[in-house]
């Protein structure tokens, strides 16, 4: 069989506009193209249709999730039972780079015990905004095998069935958790060093990013508790490090200062640690940003933990 008889592409949106067409364009070749909708008002369904895509639209009366849009695509794919040997899952705000199924496919061909495969994932305008700069060196992980991928991955759809496919409850953090599960079932995960797809974050204000960070905040409470027992200890150190960084520490400042106006000088650790991780060679911003993103990270992590003691529905935490 020919490559593009072997792999489908499942991209999940909502309401990304051009940025939709891009990627749907970019995936010319692939066998078989499933657009999941996420309740979008802009015509990306139609649009889906119009560029040769199958679309599925969720339904509304579940709370959308990446998760849940990824395994409507999965369901789709595979669902007449022809289902392709592996599986690109694209998010619609992104674009594949030339030359990465080749690069993917015959990675995943020589390796059988490979379930997913990514590669680089830049920014396609990192100049537009600190934000945008900051987000294309945080794509920049080490290349090898690794612990998790993101939401652009090459997967083998057996070992993707395998496992149950992600997890819907997850509003944030769906890919690593998946890989957990992968990993505990003997599957490796690897990064290559090949560019795989642009990404169009369009953060320009300073609310997006907190917006952002409060997320990743939720998603690493809600991945500690289900997988933070040892040996996994899955988002434990960075829920740790929300916790005592954006809670604790400026709580245990502002209460001391009942006291004695002195206990405000315990806020001096968030410069002295900006200094310690630009000393260790992170760039000025990323140091400023990544000690400050503690203090959303923490509310999003008692976002979770609200939402875990008294129940109900947690919505999208959407920052474009």
């Amino acid at each position: 069989m020919s490559m593009s008889d072997q792999i489908g592409a499942v991209v999940i949106g909502r309401n990304e506009g051009a940025r939709l067409i891009r990627c749907l364009q970019s995936l010319q070749g692939v066998g078989r193209v499933i657009y999941v909708d996420s309740g979008s008002t802009d015509g990306s369904q139609e649009a889906a249709r119009a560029a040769g895509a199958e679309v599925v639209t969720l339904e509304t009366d579940t709370p959308f999730t990446a998760a849940r849009a990824r395994n409507a695509g999965l369901a789709a794919v595979t669902g007449d039972g022809a289902a392709p040997e592996m599986i690109q899952f694209i998010d619609g705000d992104c674009e594949l780079r030339d030359g990465w199924l080749e690069t993917a496919w015959a990675f995943l061909q020589e390796n059988p015990g490979v379930a997913v495969v990514c590669g680089r994932r830049r920014e396609r305008h990192p100049e537009a905004s600190l934000y945008n700069a900051m987000i294309d060196r945080e794509w920049d992980t080490p290349i090898g095998q690794t612990r998790a991928c993101g939401g652009d991955a090459l997967m083998r759809t057996r070992a993707l069935t395998e496992v149950g496919g992600y997890d819907p409850t997850l509003i944030a953090g769906e890919e690593p958790e998946l890989c957990v599960r992968l990993r505990a079932q003997g599957w490796q995960i690897w990064r290559l060093d090949a560019e795989m797809t642009w990404h169009d974050a369009a953060i320009f204000r300073f609310g997006q990013w907190w917006t952002r960070a409060r997320r990743a905040g939720f998603a690493y409470a809600q991945g500690a508790a289900l997988h933070g027992a040892p040996p996994e200890r899955h988002n434990v150190a960075q829920h740790r490090r929300a916790l005592l960084w954006g809670a604790v520490l400026p709580a245990g400042a502002l209460a001391g200062a009942l006291i004695t106006p002195f206990a405000l000088l315990l806020l001096l650790a968030w410069p002295a640690q900006m200094l310690r991780l630009r000393l260790r060679g992170m760039a000025a911003t990323q140091a400023v940003f990544t000690v400050l993103g503690k203090l959303p990270e923490a509310l999003g992590s008692f976002a979770f933990h609200r939402r875990r003691l008294l129940g109900g529905r947690q919505a999208l935490i959407e920052y474009k």
